[in-house]
């Protein structure tokens, strides 16, 4: 679904600066998406609370139980976010823009319904010694963001980029001025900035996608078809989710490193503060690789299918594929020049960064690993994203599944072997997987004619 990548192709072929400096700018923003933008904005609002003279246990309270609302919906929706997304793209495909809202009405309905029975049980159960009003915060949250990772779906298929630039500067902006004015009443007054904030995030990207895709009718339950929502989809929105995460939960849930801050939730201070830093860094990369992907890969993508499907010669079909490759490596190589810039900047003011947020020096070491992290991670999610173009599920599914079970057995030794080794594990097993990934790649690319004619489907 690479609509704005038409209008992202238009700023950069004015050739100018500031319509590069606009591109690059939309793609960071736009690809960076709720997940890091949120985590800024938690940031931001307890570096404003600090004013207010807040108790320090409130603030750890408040960006604890965001980074729980984040990780638990992202995981929990992973089981229809990349189904969804291929049902649409094959919907849009074959020129049936109709069939999107009713899709996307019953995704959001089954959505809330879901999350919103996990939410009231645990509300009732695991968080029933905590106030009410933190308790409904906490249950309207975990829905918001639910339903607002599945209509950040159509971003990337909407040419509307300066409405989404609009809304995401609107949604975060309200999101850390009302935590802040609302802040004096504690906790419940920062959870419920945060709330009111990603209302007007999910009410404003839904009003954009209903706008784009109109249609007459309100439901269909097409998408949850046996045969349309296909399972290595789901494995892999599981996976990745889980994947990404699992180092965090292994780190919360330790005695050495975990405490506990607000009920059951659990925090490692030590190693969650330079994570947050660090994926501040992923934004630069982020925007260059929705810019390659969606500008000189999708169009080197589409004349080597429209050359496939339109009865080109084998000359023609095989420069195509070339320049596939060409794409590709260009792509991969802008994104890992682009990071260890970012990398390096960190290296070089990390120590200053850390004192701005009121942290010791001292973990200046685990804030250059995880920046690293987030770096291969930018470069992993390149590698998969080529992969879904050429529809190897089956490839993806086997990496994200790596990515988990690497991501918990070194995340293990390195707790087991002390403080020395923390943030190693994730780093090391995304380095894993890139390299095991990035040869699967290159491998389906070298037989990219032969798959594309002989090779069954995954």
């Amino acid at each position: 679904m690479a609509g704005i990548g038409f209008e992202l192709r238009r700023l950069l072929r004015r050739d100018t600066l500031s319509g590069t400096f606009a591109a690059y700018s939309y793609a960071g923003i736009i690809s960076a998406g709720p997940l890091v933008l949120s985590m800024v904005g938690v940031m931001l609002v307890g570096l404003m609370s600090l004013a207010q003279v807040h108790p320090q246990i409130v603030l750890t309270q408040f960006q604890v139980s965001v980074t729980y609302l984040i990780a638990s919906s992202v995981i929990v929706t992973g089981l229809i976010q990349l189904a969804f997304t291929r049902y649409l793209s094959d919907r849009l495909f074959a020129g049936e823009p109709q069939a999107v809202m009713p899709s996307f009405n019953a995704v959001s309905l089954v959505t809330t319904v879901v999350l919103g029975g996990m939410g009231l049980l645990l509300s009732q159960t695991l968080f029933a010694e905590q106030p009410l009003t933190y308790r409904w915060l906490m249950w309207i949250g975990f829905v918001l963001l639910g339903n607002l990772w599945i209509v950040v779906l159509f971003l990337t298929s909407v040419k509307q980029y300066r409405a989404i630039l609009g809304v995401f500067c609107a949604g975060y902006s309200l999101s850390v001025v009302c935590a802040v004015l609302l802040g004096r009443f504690g906790l419940t007054g920062l959870l419920g900035g945060f709330v009111i904030g990603h209302t007007a995030l999910l009410l404003g990207f839904t009003v954009i996608v209903a706008r784009n895709y109109r249609t007459s009718t309100w439901l269909s339950w097409a998408v949850f078809v046996p045969r349309n929502l296909r399972l290595s989809l789901v494995g892999v929105g599981v996976c990745f989710g889980l994947g990404v995460w699992i180092d965090k939960l292994m780190f919360w849930a330790w005695p050495a490193t975990g405490m506990t801050v607000i009920g059951l939730l659990r925090a490692a201070p030590l190693y969650d503060l330079p994570v947050f830093l660090s994926y501040l860094s992923v934004i630069p990369g982020m925007a260059v690789f929705l810019l390659r992907i969606e500008t000189d890969f999708a169009e080197a993508y589409t004349a080597y299918f429209d050359a496939v499907r339109h009865g080109g010669t084998l000359r023609q079909i095989s420069a195509s594929r070339v320049l596939m490759v060409r794409a590709v490596r260009t792509g991969l190589y802008e994104i890992l020049k682009v990071q260890a810039v970012v990398t390096l900047l960190v290296f070089a003011f990390g120590e200053d960064m850390l004192r701005l947020v009121g942290v010791p020096g001292g973990w200046q070491t685990l804030l250059r690993i995880d920046v690293v992290s987030a770096g291969l991670q930018v470069l992993l999610l390149g590698v998969l994203n080529v992969l879904f173009y050429l529809d190897r599920r089956r490839d993806v599914l086997i990496l994200t599944v790596l990515l988990v079970c690497l991501n918990a057995l070194f995340t293990g030794i390195s707790l087991i072997y002390g403080p020395a080794l923390y943030g190693y594990g994730f780093a090391l097993a995304l380095l894993c997987v890139l390299a095991f990934g990035a040869r699967r790649l290159t491998r389906r690319l070298a037989a990219l004619e032969y798959d594309t004619y002989m090779g069954p489907n995954d």
